[in-house]
């Protein structure tokens, strides 16, 4: 079994202005001559984690985490009642990438997301192809109006109906019937902050039901911090709402423009949230990419198999030549 690396720390850190008042906090972990590797963290609204860390060689990478806008240590936070997640979408966290990019002075980087981090790794390889050594994806997602609707309009409801029913208490009579997503938005944002509490509470019980099998009945241990929980509802309802601003089915249309960098995808066989479907359509689109698939694995990124692999993936490629320095 591979085993994830050590524990380590940043060896630097900051805050980067970004414009519109938000800074994201950034952080650069491993060897700081070793090959740039820049993580795009899930949710949208999970933050980066000491987790992500120890998927990389650290004599062999140079890793750059950080929080996307409103999320994580990033501010302003999105569990305040007046930050305005108006310049929050996938356009601009795309340039929030490059400025980092720049900022760092990195030339290239390897790509590496997961869940919606999969999503915005293919949007941000497609817009800036040239700035991409190799792509490595898990629990894939491709930002399609399908993939919304399934986990968060009704469809996987179908194999988990008494928690589905129980996201739909949570709203008001009048609304159980429309779009539940718009719905919750409109909760979360709220004056009432009981009505918020209640909104979040409900929202993030759904979250934890649908990642593995059988579903869990409770709070996943991620969401007991109040401030996590209410950022990364809010988040979520916020880019659900607008299908994250992306062209329904563009992803795969234009993955031609990554058809020459190198990449390799992690699926679990019995991903609920992101079924392994959505990852074989990006593959045919996408051939150059191996997908790799662990039978036994759901959306949970820590199962022993999904790390297994990842491991092996940023193993494979750690030996790559890529250039670290700046324009």
């Amino acid at each position: 079994m591979t085993e994830l690396y050590p524990a380590i720390d940043p060896y630097e850190h900051g805050m980067l202005d970004v414009g519109d008042g938000n800074r994201l906090y950034w952080e650069t972990c491993g060897n700081p001559r070793g090959k740039p590797a820049v993580v795009l963290h899930g949710g949208p609204g999970s933050g980066c984690s000491p987790w992500h860390r120890r998927l990389f060689d650290p004599s062999a990478y140079r890793v750059v985490l950080f929080d996307q806008r409103n999320c994580g240590r990033s501010t302003p936070h999105a569990s305040a009642p007046d930050t305005d997640l108006a310049s929050n979408n996938t356009a601009n966290l795309i340039a929030d990438i490059e400025r980092l990019r720049r900022h760092l002075g990195i030339e290239r980087w390897l790509v590496f997301g997961g869940s919606w981090g999969s999503t915005l790794a293919l949007a941000y390889a497609e817009r800036w192809p040239n700035r991409v050594t190799e792509i490595i994806l898990f629990g894939v997602t491709t930002g399609r109006r399908m993939e919304f609707d399934w986990l968060f309009r009704g469809g996987v409801a179908v194999l988990f109906p008494e928690n589905w029913d129980r996201l739909r208490a949570g709203l008001p009579a009048a609304d159980r019937d429309g779009d539940i997503v718009e719905a919750y938005s409109r909760l979360l944002h709220d004056p009432d902050p009981a009505i918020r509490q209640q909104a979040v509470l409900a929202w993030c019980t759904w979250e934890s039901a649908t990642p593995a099998w059988p579903p869990a009945h409770g709070l996943s241990p991620r969401f007991r911090d109040p401030a996590y929980a209410m950022a990364f509802a809010r988040i979520v309802t916020h880019y659900v709402r607008y299908n994250a601003w992306l062209e329904d089915g563009s992803l795969l249309r234009d993955a031609g423009a990554i058809a020459d960098i190198s990449g390799i995808m992690v699926n679990g066989r019995f991903d609920l949230q992101a079924p392994i479907g959505w990852a074989w359509d990006l593959n045919r689109a996408w051939p150059g990419a191996r997908l790799v698939i662990v039978d036994d694995a759901g959306h949970d990124a820590s199962d022993a198999g999904i790390t297994r692999e990842l491991i092996r993936a940023t193993n494979q490629f750690a030996s790559r030549q890529s250039a670290s320095g700046g324009e």
